[in-house]
This record gives structure tokens, sequence and C-alpha cells, in this order.
């Protein structure tokens, strides 16, 4: 079946059935490789997209659910990387193997669309079912902590302040 999907901002059609993973149709049929796929029951939190404007495990999300509807990947975060969360995961070194770097900054990307200034507990919140096996958690809060500044144009916090 036919279905209109809007990516990043673009609209395009794909043929696939309607049960199928949006996490397939994007890194197979529309080669957007950024979304990952971790394992495939919604639990790691490596295939985070924004499906109107929440996050959403695309592994779990049938094509069908995300028809016709503002769907943002990774890729389209910022056209350039310089999206403040990418800015600040890379300042403060948050990734090590980067594998579920991608799920974990669409999930605090989120959260930050909703809550400017989140509290660690929110952060915790926010973020529980995004796994690191390499367990960089610190680093991530205190890259969400340091994004939220940037985002709002407040003083940033001197660094490792928010651990």
């Amino acid at each position: 079946m036919a279905y209109t999907l809007n990516v990043n901002g673009k609209s395009t059609v794909v043929d696939v059935p309607a049960d199928m993973p949006l996490l397939w149709v994007l890194r197979d049929v529309m080669s957007l490789k950024g979304t990952k796929f971790g394992c495939g029951i919604g639990q790691c939190g490596a295939c985070t997209v924004h499906v109107r404007g929440r996050a959403v495990r695309a592994c779990q999300t049938p094509v069908s659910a995300a028809a016709n509807t503002p769907i943002t990947t990774i890729e389209g975060l910022s056209a350039d990387g310089t999206h403040p969360l990418q800015v600040v995961w890379q300042e403060i070194d948050v990734p090590q193997c980067g594998y579920c770097q991608a799920g974990q900054i669409m999930s605090a990307a989120a959260l930050l669309s909703t809550t400017p200034r989140p509290s660690n507990e929110d952060i915790d919140r926010a973020m529980n079912g995004n796994l690191c096996r390499c367990g960089t958690y610190l680093r991530i809060r205190e890259a969400i902590h340091k994004a939220a500044t940037m985002l709002s144009g407040r003083a940033p916090q001197t660094a490792r302040a928010s651990r």
C-alpha cells in the first residue's frame, strides 16, 4: 500500500505493507541510516524518532500510524549538525561507542521541546528506556542541561555542575 510520509520536512510516497515498522521504512526504503536498530521490541531507544513532535520507538510504530504526520529523524534535527544538543554532545564528549546516541539525542530534543528547564528528575524520567551500554548517563544529563541553557539564552553553567 502507498503511504505519504512527511520526513524531515520532505513529503515522500512509499509503497510498503501497513504493518511495516517505521524504522525499516526510514532505513531501508528512504536510506536514512541515523535511526538505529537496537532491540526490536521498543526497550532500548536506539530507534527513537519524533512523530507529531513526540519521541516514539520507530521499531514499534507501524508506517500506517505515521502516515501524513510530521516525522523527524536525527538527520532532520538540524541541517548542519548545529542543534544545541548535537553541539554539546560533542563538546562534552558524551558518546563512547555512539550506537545509541541518535536515539538519546532525539529523546532529549523531545524533552526540551516541552520542558525547557528540566530538572535531573525530568531528564531521568524522559531518558528512561534509552539504554547506553557504555554508561554515559551522567554526561547525557549534563549535556541536556547545557543544551537547555543554550536554547533559553541563559548564562551557561560551569562544566560538570549538573552531575
